[in-house]
Order: structure tokens, then C-alpha cells, then sequence
């Protein structure tokens, strides 16, 4: 189901914050996974050291031949890196530990911060007849997230719903401002999701007013709830609308999903 209104090729959407610990990885799986049961095509591209995208959706360390380090900086065939999962629908380019040492690599290879742009542009990618790509960047403005920035049509920030929520915020919108300066004049915000929302606290509500209130409209209509469901489904290697499709998790990601999906068919800021 490939948007009509959309140029050619899949919409590109990085998934980032330099803090670690607000949802990024769980937001970039159930996303995914929730884009997929709407029957769309979807790559998730694990550019996060720790691969705990890769072991959330199934993919065992020792099965991680080829990886993203790989597409990143080696002559890899696509069908070598990018993997299936067990929901139909959704792939994979895992990631290793051996992602760690790419920062230092790339800083001799001349285009480098277009590494991942140029891999995801390549023709052989049409014959995975892709919707979207989701990019889990890792938790820093590295040159892994400076890659990922460059190669997406847009920003997708998780904010955690908790004192300081705001903070560094203006540091990774100033990177965003930067690399469309610098190298993708067309990246715009996807919105900001607030996640870890518990409607019983006083601060998560008065973090919403506040988010809503400094980023208006970039904030998503959508709150990922703390849900035990959505924190137990990694362990099972499943996205949590498999571990639990009826649980308030599930229905949260299926909501977030529709909206990206709006949004990607209309005109984001």
C-alpha cells in the first residue's frame, strides 16, 4: 500500500534522541510492527551498536552474518543484510557490537556522512517493494545519527514523559537545523511522541502541557502509555501487538502508526 501522494521509494524516517532510555528502540520495533499489520512494507535499519532492535525482533547474535556495519562500509549485497522477521511484512538490517568502531572508520572515507544515504538508495533496494524505513539511530549525535539524519526524509524524537524531558532537546533540533544546512536541505520533524506516559502522575501530565505548549503541533496526538506489556515483549523476541495485540501498548502503536501515516501522506512541518 504505497502512498500515491509520495515520491518514488520508501519514506525514510530516523528514530533518535541523544538521551538514552526514552522508548527509542521499543517506539522504532512497535512502530514498525504496527506500519506492517496496516499492510505496509517495512525495513527497520539497526544503526544502534547495541542491537537491541535486532534482538527485540528475533535475529540471534551468532545469525548476524552481514550487518549494518557491513552496508555501511563494505561492498554487501542487500539480500545479505537486510533479514526477515517473524511479522510478515517487516525486515531488518541488524546490528552488532563491531557497529561501535564505525564512527572512527567513516572519518576517512570522504562522503561520509552519505554512507547510509547512498546504501539505501541503491537500485537493488526497489526489489524489496518498501513503504517505509525506520532508522534506529543510537543514543548520541554521532556520525551514525549525522548518517541516518542525512538519509531520511524526516525526524521521528521520542520524548520520555519525566522531569527534564525538554532538556537536550534543543541540542538535537539544533543537529537537525545543522544537517539541513549542511547536506539534506529537505529533513523535517516527523513530530515527537511522548512515551512512559502514566495519566496517574502529575508529571507526566504537566510534561505533556509543556511539550505541547513549547512544540505545538509536532507533538503527536498519540501517548505511548507505561505498559508492563510493551516492557515484556522484548524478552519474547516479539513485537508487543503479537505478545499482547489487545493490550494498552498495542493500540497505542497501532494510533501512532495511522498518524505517520497521515502525515507522510500529507505535508509535515
Amino acid at each position: 500500500m504505497s502512498d500515491p501522494t509520495r515520491p518514488k521509494g520508501p519514506k525514510i524516517i530516523s528514530i533518535t534522541n541523544q538521551k538514552g532510555g526514552v522508548g527509542k528502540t521499543t517506539t522504532t520495533i512497535n512502530l514498525g510492527a504496527a506500519l506492517a499489520e496496516s499492510g505496509y512494507r517495512v525495513l527497520i535499519v539497526d544503526l544502534d551498536p547495541q542491537g537491541n532492535a535486532s534482538t527485540g525482533l528475533g535475529i540471534d547474535p551468532e545469525d548476524r552474518d552481514y550487518t549494518t556495519y557491513d552496508l555501511l562500509l563494505d561492498d554487501v549485497d542487500l539480500d545479505d543484510v537486510i533479514r526477515p522477521t517473524l511479522v510478515e511484512g517487516l525486515m531488518i538490517a541488524p546490528a552488532t557490537t563491531d557497529l561501535s568502531s564505525a564512527d572512527i572508520e567513516m572519518m576517512s572515507v570522504e562522503k561520509r556522512s552519505f554512507l547510509l544515504y547512498d546504501a539505501l538508495r541503491q537500485p537493488k533496494m526497489d526489489a524489496f517493494g518498501l513503504d517505509f524505513i525506520l532508522i534506529d539511530c543510537p543514543p548520541s549525535l554521532s556520525l551514525l545519527t549525522v548518517n541516518a539524519m542525512v538519509a531520511s526524509h524526516s525526524v521521528l524524537i521520542p520524548l520520555q514523559s519525566e522531569f527534564f524531558a525538554l532538556e537536550g532537546l534543543s541540542q538535537l533540533m539544533l543537529s537537525i537545523r545543522e544537517v539541513r544546512q549542511s547536506a539534506n536541505p529537505e529533513l523535517r520533524i516527523e513530530g515527537v511522541v511522548l512515551t512512559m506516559f502514566d495519566g496517574r502522575n502529575n508529571l507526566s501530565q504537566q510534561v505533556e502541557a509543556d511539550a505541547r505548549d513549547t512544540l505545538g503541533e509536532l507533538v503527536f496526538e498519540t501517548i505511548i502509555p507505561r505498559n508492563v506489556r510493551v516492557s515484556e515483549a522484548p524478552s519474547y523476541a516479539v513485537p508487543v501487538i503479537y505478545y499482547d495485540p489487545a493490550s494498552k501498548g498495542s493500540k497505542a502503536y497501532r494510533s501512532l502508526a495511522q498518524e505517520v501515516v497521515g502525515r507522510s501522506a500529507g505535508t509535515s512541518t
